[in-house]
């Protein structure tokens, strides 16, 4: 751990809790397109929008990891099985994503990052489409990786590769940071980074994956560890 110099975060589960705010994003979204799309309603059970949403991920594989395109995709379908235009399309994107960007970040996470930007290069890397700016603590990150910018989701190597890139330093001196056993910490530790499982729910670790090399349960509780290991870039001076 005195090794590390850049740390890696995902962002959803780990900065802040993600299923209450797509929750209440598919809420608002579908408020909206019945308010303004009565014939949306009328043609759609929510046992039908899964339904599609299931055939569009089906015949969008080759885009699994590029949720906005898959969103405007099943927006696009509705409008055109409802009989509207697709020009629906974006207005509606908009309210979904809009809300999707309202998140509470975990107490932790804001005065921990502070610290840890002082003392190592943070670089965001996530499957999701959170606006970091919008959101209020791009300021605290070098760089995001996103899976549309890799052309893959984690765990692939592509995004991992794409994040020791933007970080400048090498693998090893990477510690990635985040909540998903598979996807995260397995991921990361095949592209060769130092892992960190942020475990906030007290889960088990799940047998047969290789363990990390640290858990923890908040960001403060991270940066409390690197700085007793004596990491980041002033150390390596």
């Amino acid at each position: 751990m005195h090794r590390i110099r850049a740390i890696t975060l995902d962002l959803d589960d780990t900065l802040w809790e993600i299923g209450p705010v797509i929750e209440r994003a598919e809420a608002k979204l579908w408020d909206w397109l019945c308010e303004n799309f009565p014939n949306i309603p009328r043609t759609f059970a929510p046992a039908d929008m899964l339904r599609l949403r299931e055939r569009v991920m089906d015949d969008c594989s080759h885009r699994s990891h590029d949720f906005r395109y898959l969103r405007r995709t099943v927006l696009a379908a509705v409008a055109e099985e409802s009989g509207y235009s697709a020009e629906l399309v974006e207005p509606a994107f908009d309210v979904f994503d809009k809300a999707r960007n309202e998140v509470s970040l975990f107490p932790d996470v804001i005065p921990a990052l502070e610290v840890l930007a002082e003392r190592f290069t943070l670089v965001a890397v996530t499957n999701g489409n959170a606006n970091l700016q919008t959101i209020g603590i791009r300021h605290l990150f070098a760089d995001v990786v996103t899976a549309v910018d890799a052309g893959a989701a984690k765990p692939a190597p592509q995004i991992f590769a794409s994040a020791v890139l933007r970080a400048g330093v090498t693998p090893v001196e990477i510690l990635h940071v985040g909540d998903h056993p598979e996807i995260d910490v397995a991921g990361a530790q095949k592209a060769g980074m130092r892992t960190a499982w942020m475990n906030r729910n007290g889960d088990s670790w799940p047998e047969g994956l290789p363990a990390p090399d640290a858990v923890v349960s908040t960001v403060t509780e991270l940066s409390g560890l690197l700085q007793q290991a004596g990491a980041g870039r002033e150390a390596q001076r």
